[in-house]
């Protein structure tokens, strides 16, 4: 896509280029004297997160949460998206890959305002919604929490899937904690634009609060992995204990048929006439003194 114009007053001008090639590069290098270096970073789907300057260029490289997610979940491209941000002047330039929700949501607010739009507005309000989009992250990931929860303690669901489920659900959590943690940097030198200390504290406090909630998030997924195995261990206890009181229940009485089906003579009561019927009433008496022990033992 070629670069196109969002923005332009006489405060400041902020220009975007989504899906740029090497001649849009080429481009920007010519007409803004930014360095190829600065610009290779955004090459690279998995560059971590991080703050440069060079000859008088600011150069932001940010990371948006994004729901594109892959199966694998195993780097950051997989839950997020890069955004590029550099200041130069009164210029604000924004590179990224693919279509960016925070890019879209701020030209929409930028339309209806049309007014006091300055450099230090773009930037600070793009960083804003970045940190938005992973707070919308945390809300959904708490959701899914929550519903497991119920399937688990609830619906008392001993599906193995849910095992599944919530180790994706880690490997989100952590991929997201490992990516707020490495975002410091270049939230920490958003101070060195022209904002005052109240925007960049509340911008702080933001970044402070979705990075704690998934501190928390992993946390509570891997509790709830620990208490869905304890879970199931217990119910395989309770099926082990079931089957041993069954066992305890039939083992004499295996032991007294095991006996008489012995080709021996001299068997008590083999002559007598009554002979059967008392063997079997020694069984049911067994069996009805097991279940008096187990019932004043409290044993279920």
């Amino acid at each position: 896509m070629p670069i196109r114009t969002i923005f332009k007053n006489e405060f400041c001008e902020w220009l975007d280029c989504e899906g740029p090639n090497i001649d849009d590069f080429k481009v920007l290098q010519q007409n803004y004297s930014i360095d190829m270096l600065l610009m290779e970073d955004m090459l690279d789907a998995n560059h971590l997160p991080k703050y440069e300057e060079h000859s008088g260029i600011q150069f932001y490289l940010t990371r948006e949460n994004t729901k594109q997610e892959r199966t694998g979940l195993n780097t950051m491209s997989d839950i997020s998206t890069k955004l590029g941000i550099y200041i130069l002047g009164s210029t604000v330039i924004t590179i990224h890959r693919i279509k960016n929700n925070s890019i879209l949501e701020l030209e929409k607010e930028i339309e209806s305002k049309k007014s006091n739009i300055t450099k230090e507005f773009v930037v600070l309000h793009l960083a804003k919604k970045i940190l938005n989009s992973y707070d919308d992250e945390s809300k959904v990931i708490q959701d899914d929490i929550d519903r497991i929860e119920n399937e688990i303690f609830l619906n008392n669901n001993n599906n193995g899937n849910i095992v599944k489920r919530l180790y994706k659900l880690k490997r989100k959590t952590g991929l997201n904690v490992r990516l707020l943690n490495i975002s410091s940097d270049w939230v920490n030198n958003m101070k060195k634009i022209n904002i005052s200390e109240t925007q960049f504290i509340d911008l702080m406090d933001k970044y402070k609060d979705v990075n704690n909630k998934f501190d928390h998030l992993n946390a509570q997924i891997t509790h709830l992995i620990s208490m869905y195995l304890a879970l199931s261990d217990q119910k395989a206890n309770q099926v082990m204990k079931m089957l041993a009181m069954y066992s305890v229940y039939f083992l004499p009485i295996t032991f007294i048929a095991g006996i008489y089906g012995m080709n021996f003579e001299n068997m008590p009561e083999l002559q007598t006439q009554f002979g059967y019927y008392f063997t079997l009433g020694l069984m049911a008496l067994i069996v009805i003194v097991t279940f008096i022990y187990f019932k004043r033992k409290k044993w279920k």
